[in-house]
């Protein structure tokens, strides 16, 4: 029968929700297949191995070809790539020509012919572009360890090669001091190379860490499907351009699948990937993947807020910026609901 209203005639049907709002199922509910899932976890990998690898040659502004005819690089005489062609043909493609027309069409348009807005077509973020088959955890070694990082947890057993390092980095120290116009031993800087290379091998303990002893058996089974959230987790690391600390809170939440972790095990592993000189969007990265295999859980969230002070002391000099980074698996990547149910207890 149809709806009718108390005075007058029947009311029309309601139109039916679009899919992306109905909410008829649990948004923990699993619309994605195992290899998506895994070709997430593969992607962020990737991303973690390409940033900590050699560095490769930005395009500079003189490879950026914009006129056809030409063959040759302006400095080396090298022929142009085919990336470097494909950066310069987006420029190409579009002439002043083609934007006087668009917007004579534009202005001509009346609002009222325009479509109505569509909604999106899906509650999914697309999978990263960069996969890679060779996971590089390492649960018995270091957790992503840097070259010479092995011999300075050797030296955990071997107390002189550890005071012939930690020589090494006063001298090295002292010269940097000598460098800048100080004397080294004058009243004020007497025993500050000692001092600062004691610092600084404090500051990089995280590279003599590893996820097996931090979490030292702390995940336990709990029926608890339900998101566990840790906010404003303190963070401290060194920026590895200018070696100079970046601070901040980080923010971590998961779904468990059967399987939870001591929340006391959260901030470790943030403290063990941030005691290493990084980048902000690695380190988020590395926060939640290593929980990803700790746990195997539904999903993993991690978002991070931090101030550089290679943006404040140096550079730029603007002391109010915040850089906010996020890395989303499982779940917390492919189910819209779930997303925003983490992002908006944040904000409370």
């Amino acid at each position: 029968m149809e709806n009718t209203a108390p005075n007058g005639p029947a009311a029309p049907r309601p139109k039916a929700l679009p899919s992306y709002l109905i909410n008829g199922h649990s948004p923990l509910h699993s619309s994605y297949t195992a290899d998506q899932d895994r070709d997430d976890h593969e992607s962020t990998y990737s991303a973690i191995e390409s940033s900590m690898g050699p560095h490769k040659e930005p395009i500079s502004l003189e490879d950026l070809h914009l006129d056809g005819d030409r063959r040759k690089d302006s400095r080396d005489g090298t022929a142009p790539t085919q990336q470097q062609k494909a950066s310069a043909k987006q420029y190409e493609d579009v002439e002043d020509g083609d934007m006087d027309d668009l917007e004579l069409k534009v202005a001509a348009r009346d609002g009222r012919d325009e479509p109505p807005l569509t909604p999106p077509a899906t509650n999914s973020r697309s999978a990263s572009p960069f996969i890679t088959s060779n996971p590089t955890i390492d649960f018995d070694g270091l957790s992503w360890p840097s070259v010479g990082t092995l011999d300075r947890l050797h030296e955990r057993e071997h107390p002189d090669d550890a005071a012939a390092r930690l020589a090494r980095l006063s001298g090295a120290v002292r010269t940097i001091l000598e460098c800048i116009g100080e004397d080294p031993d004058r009243e004020g800087l007497h025993g500050t190379p000692e001092r600062y290379a004691k610092a600084m091998m404090f500051f990089t303990k995280g590279y003599e860490e590893n996820l097996r002893d931090i979490v030292n058996g702390a995940v336990f089974h709990e029926d608890h499907d339900e998101l566990v959230i840790v906010k404003d987790i303190e963070v401290y690391s060194l920026c590895e351009h200018h070696l100079v600390p970046f601070t901040g809170k980080m923010h971590i939440g998961y779904i468990p699948s059967r399987r939870v972790i001591g929340l006391s095990k959260l901030a470790r592993i943030a403290e063990m990937f941030s005691r290493r000189l990084q980048v902000q969007e690695r380190l988020t990265k590395q926060v939640a993947l290593a929980l990803s295999e700790v746990l195997k859980p539904k999903g993993v969230a991690v978002v991070m807020e931090s101030s550089h002070l290679c943006m404040v002391m140096r550079g730029v000099q603007k002391a109010g910026a915040m850089t906010t980074t996020s890395c989303m698996l499982g779940a917390m990547r492919k189910q819209a609901k779930t997303r925003e149910e983490f992002l908006s207890l944040l904000r409370r």
